[in-house]
């Protein structure tokens, strides 16, 4: 097992935290949101997933390619065109 720095919980509010030291951050790439999960008497932290990461480059991807037509037909009815109020 490796050697880890040592650090105190403090109380933060109605909280306690630790202060998590700069290299370790850089090592783990964890930058802001962090998920916590206890296991076998740990606390294990990995940087939160980011479920859309990528989204806005597939777009553009998609629109350079002419792939980001609707798939569906456009479908109005006459309610759409005279009780709705735009």
């Amino acid at each position: 097992m490796s050697h880890g720095i040592r650090a105190r919980i403090t109380k933060i509010g109605n909280s306690q935290g630790i202060r998590i030291p700069k290299p370790l951050l850089e090592q783990s790439g964890i930058e802001e949101d962090v998920e916590i999960e206890v296991r076998d008497n740990s606390l294990i932290l990995r940087a939160a997933s980011r479920p859309r990461a990528g989204w806005q480059e597939a777009f553009e991807a998609m629109a350079d390619n002419n792939d980001d037509a609707l798939l569906d037909d456009s479908t109005t009815s006459t309610w759409d065109d005279h009780e709705w109020e735009w």
